[in-house]
């Protein structure tokens, strides 16, 4: 059954996942998390921020280690499948369809109508990570993190993935405050018993 449920799963982001990548994000998250609750927001954070910072794919990235994640190597062969089947069967039948039908006013206005969609999609899942951003980090953290990302990301050109795999860097070398704390107070407790 659980094999089943991952490709639908995958399979109706495939279906949905109008525009690539970026507009399949939200609809994973509403799948993997939110309907199936295979993992949740934090590590479904993760798993996007790692897959940002990879050549390739995003959808068929996630949808590789989450099938893996969940149905081991079979599951990730279904899950990329159902992820990628309905993409390819769908160009197919679209590009021969549009390439005849492309100029007229309809269909114009039909892939044109979609493009606001997915914005407010893309819209939902941003605020929902800057909220839990804001609840590991603080809004100062937050704030600072969004600026730079704007700033290094929009205005200096510095691809997205160099910019994660800066923060993840950062994150695995940084001192823990805690630690740090605990070696500072420890001679002071020493001094104190002397």
């Amino acid at each position: 059954m659980t094999h089943w449920h991952l490709f639908l799963a995958f399979f109706r982001v495939g279906m949905l996942g109008y525009g690539g990548g970026p507009s399949s994000i939200p609809l994973v998250q509403k799948e993997v998390v939110e309907k199936y609750k295979w993992m949740d927001d934090e590590e479904f954070a993760n798993i996007l921020a790692l897959g940002n910072s990879l050549p390739g794919p995003i959808a068929t990235k996630m949808a590789g280690y989450i099938g893996y994640r969940v149905s081991g190597f079979t599951g990730m062969i279904n899950a990329v499948l159902a992820t990628i089947i309905p993409t390819i069967a769908i160009m197919i039948v679209l590009l021969s369809f549009l390439s005849s039908m492309g100029d007229q006013p309809w269909v114009i206005g039909m892939t044109n109508a979609v493009v606001p969609v997915v914005g407010v999609m893309l819209a939902v899942l941003t605020y929902q990570f800057l909220k839990k951003a804001q609840v590991g980090l603080g809004w100062k953290t937050t704030a600072i993190l969004v600026v730079a990302s704007i700033l290094l990301i929009e205005w200096a050109g510095l691809h997205p993935g160099i910019f994660i795999a800066a923060l993840l860097i950062y994150a695995i070398v940084k001192p823990d405050k805690k630690v740090e704390s605990d070696v500072t107070e420890e001679p002071e407790k020493r001094g104190q018993t002397s």
